[in-house]
């Protein structure tokens, strides 16, 4: 992690931690702890390295770890995981004594993705220190990294080259017109030395606009007096986009340099001076990477100041109130190491990083609500948007779950690069067709669909009878199909909440009003008309049509084979379609819209769309009577026989009412 604006608010916290040398101290490791407690990281690195280099002697043993132990805390800070872990795993087999190694060397496994040897880590640091919340935060995360691994969200991430320089570019903020800002420490920042935080020259902003087709244009330094030799970056825009607020933090070579927040007012595209925010006069320790709500009340920034509860804290001050005081946002949000770079989204909304919360190392990306209790709820943002490494300072499109972060991922230099984000919409759809019973395709049919969640959409079948809709995520939908000539059908279904796209299909047959519809799967004893239990489910998805539909009146009508006597045949076929008839009125059908007639084998079926499908040996449109049965092979008369075995139902007359 080579960010200036980021050590520069814990430089004072590290000038504490400086760990007095055992044995003789000489004067290059006197200039290497220096260099540490005045937070200049990147020098104190290369002096401790090229110390513990020459220190080879069995005697020495003591001052490597200790040395090693330093060298460990210097990459630690700017974000070099793989090493840091390496050199504090040195401080332990020289025998550094102060456990503290043991956890950071943890921390520092957790954030080089070794998930595994972090856990072990820790473990073994809890089972002389059980109730350090750092280290079971830590376990927590490194637990839960893996999980988060093997279940990624639907995030996609990307990283965008043309915003990105050979050295760290980070904290991207669209401002109101579309143009995205960011922090750089590239090769062409105003001035010309080299931060000894980081090793780079110090950020500037610059800004990337679009071309009249919607491109990107490669970013050029911010207009006006904005850049100067300092550090500048970690910006938040005002509501109305005139204002910027920023992250400024100076070199003093006589003193502590703690960041403070400044604000540039904009003029055409140029931007003035920055000057120091008139709001927080305190210049003992640090403030920064502000952040304004988008109804302008407050300003949301990130210090050391007393009353934090870790090594940085986001904190909150009103804007338009004279004697102010700034708040704490608590220990839902703060916790025992760092919470930094907070967007605020809504007034309610924040996005924020942390390396206190369980994560997958490094810092993480959380959002936070605040509920209206007054309580922040928290949670991690997951795998993509998150990784081992450090992911911070988030931009939103307006009304899109897209924009841009930044993230040291894959850079073992610990440099930072700009990535877009995005969350695809979820396609979810209900598609089908509607036919009628024959399977014939009605076309100009309309479907309705109504949802529990207040929606209500309809859709005309096209020639081949189909439909399509797109639908929500956990929505209870009922559904209604009707077309002139035939009667409505209905249906009910709940779209599941799992975060993937779906394609749901759902069918719908209609009865016709104007022809006989065969009932399906109504079944007799062998010469009676004595209903079979299977019969049950077709009948009471018949009781159900005619319920849907209280304007009809029904004939239940019966047909037999062409096996038997005409007079036989009509008696066997009237009884089993007044069986059908009592069926339904011990159903609940009122019994005046009802009547039953028995046809025998006066009416032949003719072979239908849906018959072929089923029976392919009968060509459609042939008619089924005895003449055609008799040229047929003995198994295809018995299924010529069975098609004509049928109960149907037939619409009389819509004028029946209550």
């Amino acid at each position: 992690m080579n960010r200036i604006l980021l050590t520069a608010l814990t430089a004072i916290v590290a000038a504490t931690l400086a760990v007095i040398a055992s044995g003789c101290r000489g004067p290059k490791l006197a200039t290497a702890d220096a260099q540490m407690e005045r937070g200049e990281y990147f020098d104190a690195s290369a002096s401790y390295r090229k110390i513990y280099n020459k220190l080879k002697r069995p005697a020495n043993r003591p001052l490597r770890g200790e040395v090693a132990f330093k060298m460990a805390e210097a990459d630690r800070r700017l974000g070099r995981a793989g090493r840091a872990a390496a050199a504090y795993r040195n401080a332990l087999r020289y025998g550094y004594p102060d456990s503290i190694a043991l956890l950071r060397m943890a921390t520092m496994l957790h954030a080089s993705g070794k998930y595994q040897e972090a856990i072990d880590a820790y473990s073994l640091y809890l089972a002389s220190n059980p109730r350090d919340a750092e280290a079971l935060s830590g376990l927590s995360g490194a637990r839960q990294a893996a999980r988060m691994k093997a279940l990624p969200t639907r995030y996609i991430v990307k990283q965008q080259k043309l915003f990105n320089s050979r050295r760290a570019d980070f904290s991207p903020v669209l401002d109101s017109e579309g143009r995205l800002y960011f922090t750089t420490t590239n090769e062409k920042v105003t001035g010309t030395s080299r931060s000894e935080v980081t090793g780079t020259k110090r950020g500037d902003i610059w800004v990337a606009d679009k071309d009249e087709q919607g491109r990107w244009l490669r970013p050029l330094p911010a207009e006006g007096a904005l850049n100067t030799e300092a550090d500048e970056g970690a910006i938040a825009f005002s509501p109305d986009g005139r204002t910027m607020y920023l992250t400024r933090a100076s070199k003093n070579p006589q003193a502590d340099s703690p960041a403070m927040i400044c604000t540039s007012t904009r003029s055409e595209a140029s931007w003035s001076e920055a000057r120091p925010l008139d709001l927080i006069t305190d210049t003992v320790y640090s403030y920064g990477h502000p952040a304004i709500d988008p109804s302008g009340h407050h300003l949301y920034f990130v210090s050391n100041r007393p009353g934090s509860i870790g090594q940085t804290d986001i904190w909150r001050i009103e804007l338009n109130s004279a004697g102010a005081v700034p708040e704490n946002l608590g220990m839902a949000i703060n916790t025992p190491g760092r919470e930094m770079f907070p967007v605020m989204r809504t007034d309610s909304l924040m996005y924020f990083s942390s390396d206190g919360h369980p994560g997958m190392g490094g810092l993480d990306l959380f959002m936070a609500r605040l509920q209206p209790s007054g309580v922040w709820s928290v949670r991690n943002m997951g795998v993509p948007l998150n990784s081992e490494a450090d992911d911070f300072g988030m931009t939103f499109e307006p009304g899109r779950e897209a924009g841009f972060f930044s993230t040291s991922r894959g850079d073992a230099r610990g440099y930072d690069h700009i990535y877009s984000f995005e969350l695809p919409d979820l396609k979810i759809n209900i598609s089908g067709y509607v036919t009628d019973l024959e399977e014939e395709p009605i076309a100009g049919a309309t479907v309705k669909i109504v949802g529990d969640d207040g929606s209500n959409r309809r859709a005309v079948t096209r020639d081949d009878g189909s439909f399509s809709f797109p639908l929500d995520r956990g929505v209870r939908y009922a559904m209604l199909a009707g077309a002139n000539g035939y009667l409505n059908a209905r249906q009910e279904f709940e779209s599941d909440t799992a975060a993937a796209d779906a394609d749901y299909a759902v069918d719908f047959m209609l009865a016709s009003l104007t022809r006989p519809n065969v009932v399906e799967n109504i079944f007799y004893d062998f010469d009676k008309a004595t209903l079979r239990p299977e019969s049950t489910e077709a009948l009471d998805a018949l009781v159900k049509t005619i319920q849907e539909n209280p304007g009809i009146n029904v004939e239940m009508g019966s047909h037999t084979d062409r096996v038997g006597s005409d007079a036989y045949n009509v008696r066997l076929s009237e009884r089993r379609a007044k069986s059908v008839t009592d069926y339904l009125i011990g159903a609940g059908i009122d019994p005046s819209r009802l009547s039953w007639h028995g046809y025998g084998k006066s009416q032949p079926k003719k072979v239908t769309r849906r018959i072929n499908r089923l029976y392919p040996q009968f060509a459609e449109g042939t008619v089924l009577d005895e003449a055609f049965i008799a040229t047929l092979s003995d198994e295809d008369r018995d299924a010529a026989d069975q098609i004509n075995r049928r109960t149907e139902f037939r619409v009389t007359s819509t004028d029946f009412s209550f």
